[in-house]
């Protein structure tokens, strides 16, 4: 149980990289590689569970790191910096792998290209108006839209050894990755609407 943000005596001191915000984040980066490793195992299904259980961790320490840092007034730079990081690398890294693996096939393909064109694309939008000190704030769809990415990827994570346990885990996995992907269409253009407006202005 983490202790009562609002307890003075229970909150951490303010510890630069060390807070545990960014610790959470660091844990995150760490996780991405030893997903795709699990995924990349061969064809071992407790290997599968064995990734599930670490990209469930990397997507609750997500929701965590962001809350503690806000509640603790530990928000630093460098943790603006790395969370978005962590989770486009999280999110690339098992796409590509399941691609590999063939868990991901056929025209489903197009959802993860999609998706990661996206992810690039707003990447470099966000710099760009960084430059121009002009924020984008993170729409309700844009949460809603990596919230179904996450369950998307969950579900496909589980693949094969989902199957013994619920028949029909890949096909969910691929038809939630397809609604995520509109999803990623839908909000990439409200992005891109918002900094074409500040390229031409400029």
């Amino acid at each position: 149980m983490f202790p009562h943000p609002m307890s003075s005596s229970s909150s951490p001191t303010k510890s630069g990289y060390w807070n545990l915000p960014n610790i959470l984040t660091y844990g995150r980066v760490v996780a991405v590689p030893i997903v795709a490793a699990c995924l990349f195992w061969p064809e071992t299904l407790w290997m599968r569970w064995v990734a599930l259980a670490l990209f469930t961790l990397a997507g609750i320490t997500d929701f965590f790191d962001g809350y503690l840092a806000r509640a603790w007034a530990q928000q630093s730079s460098l943790g603006r910096m790395l969370d978005p990081i962590a989770d486009k690398l999280l999110v690339a890294a098992c796409l590509l792998v399941l691609v590999y693996n063939q868990t991901i096939t056929g025209f489903s393909v197009w959802a993860a290209i999609v998706i990661l064109c996206r992810e690039i694309l707003v990447s470099g939008l966000r710099e760009y108006l960084a430059e121009l000190r002009v924020s984008v704030p993170v729409t309700k769809v844009a949460k809603w839209k990596t919230t179904m990415q996450l369950i998307a990827l969950g579900f496909l994570i589980a693949g094969r050894a989902g199957e013994t346990i619920l028949p029909g885990t890949i096909a969910i996995g691929l038809t939630l990755l397809w609604v995520a992907a509109l999803l990623t269409l839908y909000t990439g253009w409200d992005y891109m609407k918002a900094g074409f407006k500040h390229v031409v202005d400029e």
